[in-house]
């Protein structure tokens, strides 16, 4: 009777433990098809939760920062910490603010997530930005300057709100 009672155990956790582990992975498998929707359609906003400057340590941000992408136009928000080599003529141009709709979007998917490569042609001071992916929504982004170290943001993607 004992040997019964364990068994019948033992059926129901495997089974609650089958359902529970096809459950998330159909949870996983939305957030990517949602993720890989909004990534083609260039319809997405990286939240920047902390910063790594070249020179320094890592900062967490308290502020909203972002970077968003709305088809073909491109609007960065984001803080500058670091070494820049030459200072702008405007102080409101300070941090990495600019709008571009003049930019080269490349897409590429890998196993664990996408890697875009963003090429800004009519900024003055950002030459690329290069964003990884991963398939749960994590995201970090690196930005290459002409007059500045380069800088890291870690963040997430999210879709934009209408």
């Amino acid at each position: 009777m004992k040997n019964l009672i364990k068994i019948n155990l033992l059926k129901i956790l495997f089974l609650s433990v089958a359902v529970t582990s096809l459950s998330i992975a159909n949870a996983q498998d939305a957030k990517q098809a949602s993720l890989q929707k909004i990534i083609t359609a260039r319809q997405f906003v990286f939240k920047a939760q902390t910063v790594l400057p070249l020179r320094g340590s890592t900062r967490n941000l308290t502020s909203d920062y972002d970077l968003r992408l709305s088809g073909d136009s491109l609007i960065s928000y984001l803080p500058y910490f670091g070494r820049a080599y030459s200072a702008p003529l405007d102080p409101n141009e300070s941090g990495l603010q600019f709008t571009s709709t003049d930019f080269t979007y490349n897409v590429q998917k890998k196993k664990k997530g996408w890697d875009i490569t963003i090429l800004p042609k009519d900024t003055r001071d950002v030459r690329q930005m290069f964003l990884s992916i991963s398939n749960s929504g994590y995201a970090r982004l690196q930005v290459t300057s002409n007059s500045r170290d380069g800088i890291a943001f870690n963040g997430y993607i999210d879709k934009m709100k209408q």
